[in-house]
């Protein structure tokens, strides 16, 4: 028994010691050299073989040792040759699935990363762009200098940490409510233990110090030039503070009443409430130089061709708010609804009446799961959402979590089929095969086939599809902007192909995306058509950082943003969550360890892109 029981202790020490190692491979910075990963994942397999078969016991140590010599510059391409093949004959003859995976993992590194073993062959280095960065800028879109903010939210600087922000990104408000914070991927605090949480820092600014009260910068001298901005959702509202900023005259052009896209006419009121989002939008326009002419939809109220003459460039930020449907029977039928419309409806204040109603949601994005929870405070009956796979839940997981707190069933493993309407052509049931789960892809998402199980009849009085939206770009067409699948046609820079002075960016480009994107592809257009008007402006920086200093680094449990109960919330469209104490921000804003100054920021001047 004393042995069985030191065993076991042995095993739960282990244990420990793997779940401190999964967080720092989840923490491997941007830039990391993509052979070195791969030799510490191949080191990982190599240390867990048995040692009973050859190619397992000593063909993976062969295969670590010529790694090793490319890494070190001391090979050549029949080194390349060699490890290749013996890597083949491994994945070929060992007997377990140790050698097995072990062997067909450098076998992908050599397809995906052919250019970084070329490199280090024949110049015995990295390619150019493989240098480690500070993980929360380079991995924010906007490349918002996180670690600046955190420090100024630290020191009690609430209207320097805004400031800092809408140096890169004017939505401080919107995105401390709604950001899906990739900044938190790679956060090199879960080297430690968790993440550090920069969307609720964020939220604490601007819970302390409202946007609109803290002064944009100033305003440059005017150029004269004037720039279009058609669509005042997030992106185009960027691309006009940037431009506005730099002494150009906007004006900004959209189809609804009131700016702000689908941050205001998308995202549910318990998400994001608008008299929040309009305080961005008031600093925004605070800039000056920026007329909006709001309920001008182009092509009906007004010419692209005009637009394009009267100004000396144009953006194209029109975004997807166009709901998919399904090209099957039946979708067109009555109760049968796309969920962008859906949402749209209820932020319109046209409420559905979704009372004693089975709701039935096909689709398991970000809107799917907002169109679910507001199915839910519209007194839906039951609300069920359906998937095909489980990889098909790209929503955040936080969202998911809410929705079934609210109520909201979820069922996976059940591919769409058709629609059943009844004899007035509304809703009667949806129709959905049975799926199994097979191989995965190269990817790694799994796939799925047919089950032989018979399809299931799901009976419902409404259904809202979650499958995707699309811009409405049918006039700019016309006008001779070129599209490609229904999106705008632009390169990296956001210049349109063959259209001189024409830029566009975000979802009516890219596809539906995040808010964070949209704002990102405003902000590199903005820049760029100050260059092509012949300008290279600069933002003047007014926030002063805190000096940095060493963290202890002593573990210490994140501080989540709490949210009111979920009976509570799921009975109206009140914000949903609380505000960090000044306790909490003042402990999670210490938890950073200023990879700006320190660590791989020390190699890169302190600020990473």
């Amino acid at each position: 028994m004393k042995k069985l029981a030191k065993k076991r202790n042995m095993n739960e020490r282990i244990d420990v010691v793997l779940k401190k190692a999964r967080s720092r491979m989840t923490s491997y910075p941007p830039g990391m050299c993509p052979l070195v990963l791969y030799r510490s994942l191949f080191q990982i397999s190599m240390n867990q073989t048995c040692g009973k078969c050859v190619p397992c016991r000593d063909g993976l140590v062969e295969v670590n040792r010529l790694l090793g010599s490319i890494l070190s510059g001391d090979a050549d391409s029949n080194t390349l040759k060699k490890m290749e093949s013996m890597c083949r004959m491994i994945a070929k003859t060992a007997d377990c699935a140790v050698g097995v995976t072990a062997a067909n993992l450098i076998l992908e590194s050599l397809d995906e990363f052919a250019d970084e073993y070329e490199s280090h062959i024949f110049r015995h280095r990295c390619v150019e762009s493989v240098v480690q960065t500070v993980p929360c800028i380079t991995l924010c879109p906007a490349h918002v200098d996180v670690p600046a903010y955190v420090a100024l939210v630290h020191a009690e600087d609430y209207a320097g940490a805004i400031r800092k922000i809408r140096e890169r990104n004017p939505f401080p408000t919107a995105c401390a409510m709604i950001c899906e914070h990739p900044c938190e991927t790679k956060c090199r605090r879960r080297i430690v233990e968790e993440a550090i949480n920069i969307r609720g820092l964020k939220k604490y600014a601007v819970d302390q110090v409202s946007a609109d009260r803290v002064e944009t910068p100033a305003r440059n001298v005017e150029t004269g030039k004037s720039i279009a901005v058609i669509g005042g959702g997030p992106s185009g509202l960027t691309a006009a503070y940037f431009l506005s900023l730099m002494g150009h005259h906007v004006d900004i052009y959209d189809e609804h009443e009131k700016l702000g896209g689908m941050l205001r006419y998308g995202i549910p009121e318990y998400r994001l409430p608008k008299d929040r989002l309009d305080e961005d939008i008031r600093a925004i326009l605070s800039v000056g130089g920026i007329d909006a002419h709001c309920g001008q939809k182009i092509g009906r109220d007004i010419d692209f061709e005009t637009i394009y003459q009267e100004h000396d460039a144009v953006y194209l930020g029109i975004g997807a708010q166009i709901g998919n449907r399904m090209p099957v029977d039946g979708a067109d039928g009555k109760n049968v609804i796309p969920a962008a419309d859906f949402l749209q409806l209820a932020a319109n204040g046209n409420l559905p009446d979704l009372t004693d109603k089975r709701v039935a949601l096909i689709g398991g994005g970000n809107v799917a799961m907002d169109a679910a929870r507001t199915a839910v405070r519209l007194n839906a009956k039951s609300v069920h959402v359906f998937t095909r796979k489980r990889d098909d839940y790209t929503a955040l997981e936080s969202e998911i979590v809410a929705a079934m707190q609210e109520g909201v069933r979820f069922r996976t493993l059940l591919s769409f089929l058709n629609i059943e309407l009844d004899d007035a052509g509304a809703v009667r049931a949806v129709w959905l095969q049975p799926e199994i789960v097979g191989e995965y892809d190269s990817y790694g998402f799994v796939q799925t086939e047919h089950s032989s199980n018979y399809p299931y009849r799901f009976l419902c009085d409404y259904l809202i599809l979650g499958v995707g939206q699309k811009s409405d770009a049918a006039a700019f067409e016309e006008a001779g902007v070129p599209t490609e699948r229904g999106r705008i046609s632009a390169d990296v820079t956001c210049e349109v192909r063959d259209m001189p002075g024409v830029f566009s960016g975000g979802d009516c480009v890219t596809g539906p995306s995040t808010a964070i994107n949209a704002i990102a592809a405003g902000q590199v257009a903005a820049w760029n058509i100050d260059e092509y008007l012949g300008y290279h402006h600069k933002i003047p920086e007014e926030a002063v950082i805190p000096a940095a200093v060493p963290n202890p680094c002593i573990p210490t449990g994140r501080a989540e943003i709490e949210e009111k109960d979920p009976f509570e919330r799921r009975m109206n469209f009140d914000f949903v969550e609380m505000s960090m104490t000044f306790e909490e921000a003042m402990r999670e804003s210490g938890r950073c360890l200023r990879c700006d100054h320190y660590g791989c920021g020390a190699m890169t001047g302190g600020r990473g892109e």
